[in-house]
């Protein structure tokens, strides 16, 4: 009987449910959630995706009364144009420097937010978070207009003081060789707070007894940092490093712009203020599409990269 029975379920046929199905059943058991998400997916289709018909330009050569698909084709032309370029080396190396410049500066929000969670006295916590996050809700136009004064070579705060110790005044905004260094750190200044509230975050949903059973075996508060809250945060720091990487070649257009002049141009011409000035000032659509296709395309290859080698090393990984 036992082995008639082994025999049936052996010819039994579990039939296999289909993925339209499980979306389906999915959908009905929670589509509240579904709702929710709704207008982020609408947001991203409409501004992210549906422009993307647009990209076609970077083959032609468009012309506004002729419209895009009556513009002709002209196939890489166009890019062909901009690596025989002679500015197409020096935005390259622009660029590239100034991303770098950044990314190593990428532990930084780390280091405060540790330093954030060790604080045992909330008034003063509360005071340094707001300090540091402030700088964030200040526009660009107005840290550039702040940048600006503070260094204004006659008049300026920081000449001041330089004169005051016997120094040589400096014109900062006119030396190219200062452009990376104002840049990069008025950055930090003003995304440092910030950019650490995340990572607050997850040192907040790291297990407390973890650090109660390391001081009851005598850890020191620097080697509960280095083995326990480094090691909670790791896949956060992953993915935070993965996204910056993404983004390598977008080191912000608007802040470049209004800090840039012709004395300093030597160092401040970056991909995206050359696309600027191709695409609307000079009018070449085409031509600048082209360009920023090829800025895309980069970031895209970067992303796809980085984000695999992390997941065949740590298992973290954004998909």
């Amino acid at each position: 009987m036992q082995l008639n029975e082994t025999k049936l379920q052996e010819h039994v046929v579990i039939p296999k449910v289909s993925r339209f199905a499980k979306f389906k059943r999915n959908f009905m058991k929670s589509w509240q959630l579904y709702v929710f998400l709704l207008p982020a997916l609408l947001y991203f289709l409409i501004f992210h995706y549906v422009p993307m018909y647009g990209l076609q330009i970077a083959f032609k050569n468009f012309m506004a009364n002729q419209g895009i698909w009556g513009s002709p084709w002209v196939g890489f032309d166009h890019f062909t144009r901009f690596f025989n370029s002679y500015y197409f080396w020096r935005l390259i190396k622009n660029t590239i420097l100034l991303s770098l410049y950044q990314l190593l500066l990428f532990p930084l929000p780390i280091i405060l937010a540790l330093s954030l969670n060790e604080l045992k006295n909330g008034a003063f916590k509360k005071w340094a978070q707001t300090l540091t996050y402030a700088p964030h809700f200040i526009s660009v136009v107005v840290v550039v207009g702040m940048i600006v004064i503070f260094l204004d070579p006659v008049n300026g705060l920081v000449n001041q003081i330089i004169t005051l110790f016997g120094g040589d005044q400096i014109r900062f905004l006119d030396d190219a060789g200062w452009f990376r260094h104002i840049f990069v750190w008025s950055g930090v200044w003003q995304t440092l707070g910030w950019s650490s509230i995340i990572y607050l975050a997850a040192l907040a949903g790291i297990n407390p007894e973890l650090h109660e059973a390391a001081e009851v075996d005598g850890a020191s508060k620097f080697q509960r940092i280095l083995h326990i809250n480094l090691p909670g945060i790791f896949p956060t720091i992953i993915v935070l490093l993965i996204l910056n990487i993404g983004s390598f070649m977008s080191v912000g257009f608007e802040k470049v712009l209004l800090l840039q002049n012709s004395l300093n141009s030597a160092t401040s011409d970056v991909i995206q203020t050359y696309v600027y000035q191709a695409g609307l000032l000079e009018g070449q659509y085409s031509f600048a599409a082209a360009i920023g296709l090829f800025d895309s395309l980069i970031n895209i290859a970067l992303l796809i990269t980085f984000n695999y080698v992390a997941r065949k090393t740590s298992n973290n990984s954004l998909w």
